[in-house]
């Protein structure tokens, strides 16, 4: 049995799966707190590549063609730590897949998974190689076969450059999809869901104590603890908060701590500048706070029809918005001001965003659902019959 500081609500919840969400989550509100906290995320990272990173050190690799902090001598700053928002984007996704996988089946959760990351995906992928291709003057484009990898979204897997760099984040989110997929399948429950928490926290651990590469790859200590830390704020939310799920969530963010520090140094390293890792520290804890918040409920009150929308564009935004970025800024550098330029590609790739969700992603998305529910449906008669497909 599982320690007495566990104490869930409802004890449907805690031993069977649930086919369907209880009722009470059933009639809460969509949380549009959550929308918005996506888009300032995705703002946060988009600040950070256009002010204070601007994409090298060097001329020939800096879409400002200096220094970003010669362009903003003191806005750079800042932006060198709002990479921070990818800290947050993984414990929103922690909080949202447990959240969206709740009494679905494997195969519902493979299709969701799909559905909502590769419509956008694509279509930035070939929008931004056709961009590159034809302005080659920050980023250098992929060939043929490399490119052709990248609609797989396994390139990492194989070694292959991305057409856009910010793709490495959802490897990442992939390789966690993978991980709590094991909880899909045997049924998502509060005891499932905190095992999994505290087995991946201590695996972690233990593979960091004993230097395993493979096993490395594969649970991401440097990134479990965001994914972690949003699962238990769902738990949170969904029920009530525990003596466990705050250690889980405090556990979490002490080893986000470290993780943020290598990251920093390291980032320093690469841009050539002194940066104190206290501020990125600062930022990722706020992000922590600001989810504790909406997990305990203190974020209700927000709400707007215009969230939502922002919600949907947040995920083509931060597939554009670099190397397209990039490549606008160094072709118009001298045409406008830095900051009005900084405002126009922001504007105009929030705007792309919202014409690829539109017209791209949620067509696609429909068609893609459709085909495969269809191919899924074998699988489900078989399963709920016990017989084999056949050849």
């Amino acid at each position: 049995m599982l320690p007495p500081l566990i104490s869930s609500p409802a004890p449907e919840a805690d031993t069977a799966p649930a086919p369907t969400p209880a009722p009470a989550a059933r009639k809460r509100p969509r949380l549009a707190a959550l929308d918005g906290l996506r888009l300032i995320a995705a703002l946060m990272v988009v600040f950070h590549h256009y002010v204070g990173y601007g994409g090298g050190a060097t001329a020939s690799e800096n879409a400002w063609a200096k220094p970003v902090d010669v362009v903003f001598p003191t806005a750079s700053w800042l932006g060198s730590y709002t990479w921070t928002g990818v800290e947050l984007f993984f414990i929103i996704s922690g909080f949202v897949i447990c959240m969206s996988s709740w009494g679905r089946s494997l195969g519902d959760f493979f299709t969701s998974r799909v559905v909502r990351l590769y419509p956008a995906y694509w279509f930035a992928v070939l929008a931004t190689t056709t961009v590159v291709t034809l302005w080659p003057v920050v980023v250098q484009p992929l060939g043929a076969k490399d490119v052709l990898l990248n609609l797989t979204m396994l390139q990492e897997a194989f070694k292959v450059s991305s057409v856009d760099a910010v793709y490495w984040t959802l490897w990442v989110e992939i390789r966690f999809y993978l991980l709590f997929a094991l909880v899909v399948w045997k049924g998502v429950t509060y005891r499932r869901v905190i095992l999994f928490c505290v087995l991946w926290t201590v695996a972690c651990v233990l593979v960091t104590a004993g230097r395993a590469p493979l096993a490395n790859y594969i649970l991401m200590p440097e990134y479990s603890p965001y994914f972690i830390a949003g699962v238990a704020m769902y738990l949170m939310y969904r029920f009530k908060p525990t003596l466990l799920l705050w250690g889980i969530v405090a556990i979490s963010w002490l080893f986000s701590v470290r993780q943020v520090t290598l990251y920093s140094d390291g980032l320093a390293a690469s841009l050539g500048r002194n940066m104190d890792a206290k501020p990125a520290i600062a930022l990722m804890t706020l992000g922590y706070l600001v989810m504790l918040a909406l997990a305990l409920g203190k974020l209700s009150w927000i709400r707007g029809k215009w969230l939502t929308v922002a919600g949907a564009t947040t995920y083509p935004l931060y597939l554009l918005h670099e190397h397209i970025g990039w490549t606008g800024i160094r072709l118009l550098r001298h045409d406008l001001s830095p900051w009005a330029l900084v405002a126009v590609m922001t504007v105009g790739m929030l705007a792309a965003a919202w014409l690829v969700h539109r017209f791209v992603e949620r067509p696609l998305a429909a068609i893609l659902k459709r085909s495969l529910t269809r191919g899924l449906e074998p699988l489900r008669r078989s399963s709920s019959t016990g017989t084999g497909t056949g050849a």
